[in-house]
């Protein structure tokens, strides 16, 4: 058994690194099980093996170790479907940091970045693109096998777009850089994009990203860059390997290509007319607003007004007019809204930031919580594991002190987290 060290935080024992003596029985104040439903009273989960062994009302007699959460609410660990652990950096200041630091430093980055998200309370994340050297995929496996701490990652390896577009990362660099940077993710044709597809797939990738429209941070515009048949490919390629699709597009025709060939989630969805959320309900697909990464560009632009080309401050300057507006559309129509935060475009740690945007654009607490939660699991395919607080599920959950249906501000302070039944150091 690895070694661990106890303390008492908050009335909650907390365990810093390593095994836990089994079973554990938590006492919850309040309990919100299955998000979406009533919230429960004092209530006895029991934990064994990473687990959960049972739930029950109110304070059963502990087996084995005790953690006091009675002046909590306890909920399942949250779910953030869009980030991008590998960096915490934007701007100018990121592109240089593509340069000037070695790939080992980048994977080291993303664990450091996972353990800010996983002590915010996001016990799991779906990690939507990085470099060619796949620190995600290996942070991914890192985690699986108990080597480091971190969030359950579901990722997509690299993101995948046309030449010129959204992932082309030689776009605003000159011909030197150009000679050198990976291309093996972009594609044109069919034929390529198939080829794109399953390139990813073997390296392990368990979701594919695509981009049909440019994107406001690299400068390409946010009208389409993807023609019918390269958009049909590569969804119908992805599907058939049983991957799903999640698409980056901010303009409103690029949502409804994606949309049309059957995309599983559209991520950004930035402007929508009435005819997007039709073909949005039609599809079944999520919609991932990341309405928080406007705190990331106001934060940068406050310290430094150049922290961003100007071709990319013309776009930024359009996002944060326009964000939210999409989500005041598509959500009172029926549109399944699901949670993710482009974390690393905003800063990783503060996910919990993106509830008071879904709220401040008509979505209630609940509705939040849920998107983060129930709403996660079933995109992410994994709702028999994850995403409430039920027997036989993985023991990942989380406790806030007062009420977060009343005020989803208070998911932003986490009392204490346990990932997998293992209970994390708070610092």
């Amino acid at each position: 058994m690895r070694s661990a060290w106890l303390a008492a935080a908050g009335g909650a024992i907390i365990l810093g690194s390593g095994a836990t003596a089994a079973p554990i029985t938590i006492h919850a104040g309040r309990l919100l099980a299955v998000p979406g439903q009533a919230v429960r009273g004092a209530s006895t989960i029991v934990v064994d093996n990473g687990r959960i062994v049972s739930v029950t009302a109110g304070y059963q007699p502990a087996a084995g170790q005790l953690i006091d959460l009675k002046d909590k609410t306890v909920l399942p660990g949250l779910i953030d479907a869009h980030v991008h652990l590998d960096s915490d950096r934007a701007g100018n200041e990121g592109l240089l940091s593509e340069f000037t630091e070695s790939v080992p430093l980048r994977t080291y980055e993303a664990q450091w970045n996972g353990m800010k998200t996983l002590r915010a309370g996001f016990t799991t994340v779906r990690n939507l693109g990085d470099g060619e050297a796949g620190a995600s995929l290996a942070l991914r496996d890192a985690i699986a096998r108990g080597w480091v701490q971190g969030p359950r990652i579901v990722t997509a390896a690299q993101s995948i777009s046309t030449t010129g577009g959204h992932m082309d990362g030689r776009n605003g660099t000159n011909d030197m850089v150009d000679a050198h940077s990976s291309t093996q993710h972009l594609c044109d044709g069919p034929a390529d994009c198939r080829r794109a597809i399953r390139l990813q797939v073997s390296r392990g990738a368990d979701v594919i990203k695509i981009a049909t429209t440019g994107g406001v941070n690299s400068g390409t515009g946010l009208m389409t860059r993807m023609e019918q048949d390269e958009a049909e490919a590569l969804i119908r390629t992805a599907h058939a390997y049983g991957k799903k699709v999640a698409v980056h597009s901010h303009g409103r025709d690029g949502t409804k290509l994606a949309l049309r060939n059957g995309a599983d989630s559209i991520e950004h969805g930035t402007d929508m007319d009435d005819e997007t959320v039709r073909l949005f309900k039609t599809a079944n697909a999520c919609y991932v607003p990341t309405l928080s990464t406007v705190n990331g560009y106001l934060e940068r632009l406050a310290k430094d007004p150049n922290a961003y080309p100007p071709a990319v401050k013309k776009q930024i300057d359009w996002r944060i007019g326009i964000t939210g507006q999409s989500l005041a559309k598509a959500h009172p129509a029926g549109v399944r809204i699901c949670f993710g935060t482009d974390a690393g475009v905003s800063k990783h740690g503060r996910n919990a930031d993106e509830f008071e945007w879904m709220v401040k654009f008509g979505m209630t607490p609940a509705q939040a919580i849920k998107a983060a939660t129930v709403n996660n699991a079933e995109l992410l395919g994994l709702s028999s594991e994850i995403g409430t607080i039920e027997p036989g599920k993985s023991a990942d959950l989380i406790a806030v002190a007062g009420d977060p249906l009343a005020d989803v501000k208070v998911l932003k302070t986490i009392a204490f987290v346990m990932a997998r039944g293992e209970m994390v150091s708070r610092p």
